[in-house]
């Protein structure tokens, strides 16, 4: 097997971006005029450091890679390899139609994982609360969780997603590149205008942030590409992008939960 491998390049590639593309949003400063709230309210409403934060992150990824490199044990078979060697193609129709499968699995599973997790009491309380520990959102706090919420929603919502659309461990490092890159920017606590993802996904970070509010926290489970099950369940919370004063913006809910 050559080295680095498809499979080996699939683990460390989304781990890779993640602190790649965060470390960006770090870079550019505070960027108050974009904030979808004040650099004191984050000093003030986050109940953990970032210390913390990053420390649970790695944990998580560690955990991660530890599963992707069992899942790409147990299903290497003769169609991976030929993809690797190179020896076989795949056409653009074939892996639009994985992605997609792919994003449709993960926001499935992801949604009804995540409501259940608000609405059992026990669960909320010792597993689900970690991630909202974090009220107002930052980049690299997007895969903070309790170590069992990670492997439960996210690595294994991710391995299901692979099994389920058949996708080789090259086309997943560009899958999971991808989600990476999106949940980041779902929790990134800022609204750029002309951001791509706020022009093709309406799960985006006004909408994510209005579920980190108190007012929303029974709302916009969806995660984190599309809002259909919230739309289906009517845990859907409209809002509306206003200009906050002091600079920056803020998402207003259209109805009190």
């Amino acid at each position: 097997m050559e080295f680095p491998s498809d499979e080996v390049l699939a683990i460390i590639i989304p781990i890779a971006v993640y602190w790649l593309y965060s470390g960006i949003y770090l870079l550019l400063g505070p960027l108050d005029n974009y904030r979808l709230h004040s650099r004191e309210d984050e000093q003030i409403k986050n109940m953990v450091s970032k210390r913390e934060v990053a420390k649970g992150v790695l944990l998580q990824q560690l955990v991660q890679a530890c599963v992707a490199f069992i899942t790409f044990t147990l299903t290497r078979d003769e169609r991976s390899i030929e993809m690797v060697s190179g020896k076989k193609g795949i056409s653009l129709l074939v892996l639009a139609r994985q992605f997609f499968i792919s994003m449709v699995v993960i926001d499935t599973w992801q949604y009804f994982w995540h409501r259940y997790m608000h609405l059992n009491k026990f669960l909320y309380r010792h597993i689900h609360s970690w991630h909202h520990r974090i009220i107002v959102n930052y980049s690299f706090g997007a895969q903070y969780n309790h170590p069992i919420e990670g492997l439960l929603l996210d690595t294994l919502g991710g391995a299901l997603a692979f099994l389920i659309s058949g996708m080789t461990p090259r086309a997943s490092i560009f899958f999971f590149s991808f989600a990476t890159i999106k949940g980041i920017d779902d929790h990134c606590g800022l609204w750029f205008p002309g951001n791509i993802f706020h022009l093709f996904f309406w799960n985006n970070t006004a909408y994510h942030d209005v579920h980190h509010q108190l007012y929303g926290n029974k709302y916009n489970f969806s995660q984190p590409f599309f809002i259909t099950w919230d739309k289906i369940f009517g845990t859907y919370m409209p809002y509306t992008l206003e200009k906050r004063e002091g600079g920056g913006f803020h998402a207003k809910p259209n109805k009190s939960s």
